[in-house]
């Protein structure tokens, strides 16, 4: 058993995590492949776990406006209401008189960079008070109501002045639909998963593959696992792709490794080496990731990753401006899913990562603890 084999099964004995699935791989292919515990009932993890994968969906929506932009028919610095009229109904909210919003005009536009990057003032209910206190006082329905006019949350700032984490992909994804014409569903199949052959990605589970979804388990009161039901609305007014995609370890192993081969997999390109360089580059502008204060800690711990390293956003990814000893290098991208399904990939040591599982709150010490230890012996095992 391989020290990576041996980390996963001590975490799943430790209660750690209820299960786990992790997978390594380089540009030429995959290099590791590991599983532990049970993802439902009497049924082992492995390689065709279906994950619901929340914000790793993200990466796929800020992919997909950026195959637009590559073939230049979209641009970074195009305002959202240029594309979208409706955008510009936004406001900030600006203070709160007893418990009513007071909100005013967004000092600046917000363009399709803002929305990739996390600097539109778009941010969700469970990082900023201001918003859940937003929504109870005007009864404005949650992001995973599924339905476009539950998109229009306030903006906290104007765009371009702070990172805040929130939902301005879904944002993204609306651009995608508008400029080419497809759903944004479709677009995603046939310009993503169907030339990577991302077979096990998909934005509706059909009754023939539920036997493979795991089961969402929160830790309760006690320090224990217990069910808890948790998935993207299900067939819904609009795809959000801050949220809506369902996958396996592979598949977006897969997603990854196409950009550590500069944009091509398998024989199918699905951006220019161009592009991607363009994609994975620092575009926050000066601007610096922020702590993400959970307002919600069943659902999430505080989301601070590496907090001695200087940290932006590329076009679709956590960016890494410095080194980590024994871990990632420079220019290492990065994100997750609320559900605890993490990656990375490192250009540098051409080496990318997934470690899954499906488990709450998000970024609990416990699960860190396991994510460090197998990005630590990913490294130590390709000296």
């Amino acid at each position: 058993m391989s020290t990576r084999d041996q980390i996963l099964s001590a975490a799943v004995e430790r209660q750690d995590v209820p299960f786990v699935v992790a997978m390594s791989g380089n540009a030429k292919g995959v290099t590791f492949s590991g599983a532990a515990g049970n993802a439902a009932p009497g049924r082992a993890a492995g390689e065709d776990t279906l994950f619901r994968i929340f914000s790793m969906t993200k990466a796929v929506g800020s992919t997909a406006a950026m195959i637009l932009i590559d073939r230049g028919k979209l641009a970074f610095d195009t305002p959202v209401e240029a594309i979208l009229p409706e955008f510009s109904q936004i406001q900030v909210i600006d203070r709160f008189e007893g418990d009513d919003p007071i909100t005013r005009a967004p000092g600046t536009k917000a363009t399709i960079e803002h929305l990739a990057t996390h600097t539109s003032g778009l941010e969700y209910e469970f990082w900023n008070a201001d918003v859940p206190k937003y929504l109870s006082a005007t009864g404005h329905p949650s992001v995973l109501a599924g339905t476009k006019a539950s998109l229009f949350y306030p903006m906290t700032c104007d765009p371009g002045t702070r990172w805040g984490y929130g939902l301005g992909i879904d944002w993204l994804g609306l651009v995608v639909e508008k400029v080419d014409g497809r759903r944004i569903d479709q677009f995603c199949r046939e310009e993503i998963f169907e030339p990577l052959g991302m077979n096990d990605t998909m934005f509706e589970v059909p009754d023939s593959e539920t036997e493979r979804l795991a089961e969402v388990s929160m830790r309760d009161e006690t320090g224990a696992f217990a069910p808890f039901e948790m998935a993207p609305p299900a067939n819904p007014e609009v795809y959000g792709m801050g949220h809506a995609l369902y996958g396996t370890a592979p598949d977006y192993l897969t997603f990854l490794r196409m950009f550590l081969n500069g944009g091509t997999l398998n024989g199918n390109r699905i951006l220019s080496e161009a592009g991607v360089a363009e994609m994975l580059r620092d575009h926050m502008n000066g601007l610096r990731f922020e702590k993400m204060v959970s307002l919600a800690p069943p659902l999430t711990a505080d989301c601070d990753p590496f907090p001695q390293t200087r940290r932006t956003h590329s076009f679709g990814f956590l960016r890494f401006e410095d080194d980590v000893p024994g871990m990632r290098a420079a220019g290492t991208q990065s994100w997750a899913g609320v559900c605890n399904t993490h990656y990375w990939f490192d250009p540098k040591n051409d080496t990318a990562s997934v470690i899954m599982t499906q488990s709450l709150p998000f970024v609990e010490p416990r699960f860190m603890q396991l994510y460090e230890a197998y990005e630590r012996a990913v490294y130590a095992e390709s000296e």
